[in-house]
């Protein structure tokens, strides 16, 4: 049936997916990015099945998390940028291309798909990506680190013979890179970013204020009063949560200075992997980036003072990319745009 091969390639549609732990970014040839939702879903308790035939994925399962019935189920089927569940995975994975590309073309040519993974994953889980996105639907499955992801989606030089550094946060890992000649010449994947700061917040009020907060809102709380420097003034807000004493519900002023104690230890440890790649970067890269300094993208890069702390460590400096959530989406729909000239960068062999 080789003769199918090009009718396919006519017809069926190209995807990029940044599958991310906290966002899931479908971005399609031609087209740019077309979804971007949380990756949420919700399933019958106790099982795999997706609620209303995938109806609740998304921004609409995010939206019962904390507050789903005893018969459902919210779940995050990635965790710290790897699968956690391969069965809801796939459904998540299926529901957005389906969405992306539509019901019926869908069936009839199955999408090519590249799907940016963190570069510090391992070869299990990197074949639990590819199974996932076959199982899904995709008729052809390429991988391409994150880094160098959004490094193209940043619109860097990377293929020339010059230091590109990118540092992108996303929701479960941090990854960080040099770039030259369409290679990473030095990087570091930490599985700590968005979600580790939401979880210092929840553990910082539960054991100093006695007060338990859900997901959602120690998120609103990080982007709200969240700072990677000190704050200046005096930043207030109300949460509400369960007093760990007593089960009762409880509201609680909380302020900015708290918060930056609270996120202090998780924001170390994404300066110190920036320091660490940079200390493994060769000389002459490294001079690049006194002249080109540091791009930041991923939706957690945008960390009140977070940009400015990064500078005045490194000596180095840091520009923030526009829109940096879709950063990553935005260089695989660029990859797809110039598929033949920029295939090496793709794992070989990942069909």
């Amino acid at each position: 049936m080789a003769w199918l091969d090009p009718l396919m390639r006519l017809f069926s549609v190209d995807l990029g997916i940044d599958l991310g732990t906290a966002n899931t970014l479908v971005a399609v040839r031609g087209r740019g990015v077309v979804i971007a939702e949380p990756s949420v879903v919700a399933v019958k308790k106790g099982t795999k099945q997706v609620l209303m035939d995938g109806a609740a994925v998304g921004d609409q399962a995010k939206l019962m998390l904390g507050k789903n019935p005893g018969t459902v189920d919210v779940v995050r089927p990635m965790k710290d940028g790897v699968i956690a569940d391969l069965e809801i995975t796939e459904a998540m994975l299926k529901y957005f291309i389906t969405r992306a590309v539509g019901r019926r073309r869908f069936y009839q040519f199955p999408p090519r798909v590249v799907i940016a993974v963190p570069s510090g994953i391992n070869q299990v889980e990197r074949g639990a990506v590819i199974n996932s996105a076959r199982q899904a639907g995709a008729r052809e499955v390429y991988l391409i680190s994150q880094p160098m992801a959004s490094a193209i989606g940043a619109g860097l030089p990377v293929g020339e013979p010059v230091g590109s550094m990118i540092v992108d946060i996303g929701g479960g890992t941090t990854e960080v890179a040099v770039i030259s000649l369409a290679g990473i010449v030095a990087s570091e994947s930490v599985r700590v970013a968005g979600d580790e700061i939401d979880q210092s917040i929840i553990r910082f009020f539960k054991d100093r204020q006695g007060v338990i907060i859900g997901e959602n809102t120690a998120e609103q709380v990080k982007c709200q009063l969240g700072s990677a420097l000190p704050p200046e003034g005096d930043g207030r807000m109300v949460i509400k949560g369960r007093a760990q004493a007593t089960g009762m519900p409880v509201s609680l002023e909380i302020t900015a200075q708290a918060v930056h104690e609270a996120i202090s230890v998780p924001v170390r440890s994404i300066i110190t992997s920036i320091k660490m790649v940079l200390e493994r970067t060769q000389p002459e890269l490294a001079a690049d980036l006194i002249d080109h300094g540091i791009v930041m993208a991923g939706g957690t890069s945008q960390l009140r003072g977070l940009a400015e702390l990064v500078s005045r460590e490194t000596g180095l400096p840091v520009r923030l990319v526009d829109d940096p959530m879709t950063s990553v989406a935005r260089g695989c729909a660029v990859l797809l745009e110039n598929f033949e000239d920029l295939q090496q960068i793709l794992e070989a062999g990942v069909a």
